[in-house]
């Protein structure tokens, strides 16, 4: 008997590890079908036989971004939504172009890491700890330096240099969502309450007003 219980302890303990990552994939390849009537966390896949080169490749990223916006950024994905391909890898990538003082303002990808490399100019790059200590850590890059952004955590980059600069991020997950910070704040659908965010920011109700004006 106590044999026996032992073995199911084990057994339970194996199946409890076992489950506490990803599970390796059961096939080569699961092209996404967004059309798909089956609704998965992820996508379902599309029929092998009809799977195409052109599902796992992307064309564009030699092309710059455009920047003329009020950060002075443009983020240009490589996630599943672009390259059905990458369903169930787990991986994606972007392309960041940033302006003269442009800014990728500060945000979170709720679903995976970031690893990133600067193809050209200088960056300062930064992501905040959890609480409670909010402890900001931050360095300036330059042209092959590489950075990494823990998963969930708040983070941002900035151009330092005198010209334009280029980023290429790696992330792990084919679809790492993003929070921006102040279109989540500010700009959310409905708005949060002024009086919830102004006791948050501790300021006057009318400034958080304004800033969601702004959004």
């Amino acid at each position: 008997m106590a044999t026996k219980i032992l073995l199911l302890g084990f057994l339970a303990l194996t199946c409890s590890l076992a489950s506490a990552s990803d599970s390796s994939p059961l096939q080569d390849f699961c092209v996404a079908d967004p059309n798909g009537p089956v609704k998965v966390n992820g996508f379902a896949c599309k029929n092998a036989m009809a799977v195409q080169a052109s599902d796992f490749s992307f064309g564009g990223l030699h092309i710059t971004g455009n920047t003329s916006n009020p950060v002075g950024s443009r983020v240009t994905p490589v996630t599943v939504a672009q390259v059905a391909g990458l369903n169930t890898l787990g991986i994606s990538l972007a392309r960041i172009d940033y302006a003269p003082k442009g800014i990728n303002p500060p945000h979170t990808h709720p679903r995976a890491s970031e690893i990133l490399t600067v193809v050209d100019g200088s960056l300062e790059v930064g992501f905040v700890t959890s609480n409670p200590d909010n402890r900001l850590i931050a360095t300036v890059l330059q042209k092959g330096d590489v950075f990494v952004f823990p998963v969930g955590l708040i983070h941002f980059q900035r151009n330092v240099g005198k010209g334009s600069a280029i980023a290429i991020a790696a992330l792990s997950s084919q679809n790492p969502g993003v929070i921006t910070i102040a279109n989540a704040v500010f700009g959310s659908k409905p708005d949060i309450s002024t009086d919830i965010l102004g006791k948050a920011f501790q300021v006057d109700n009318s400034v958080i007003a304004k800033l969601q004006a702004k959004f």
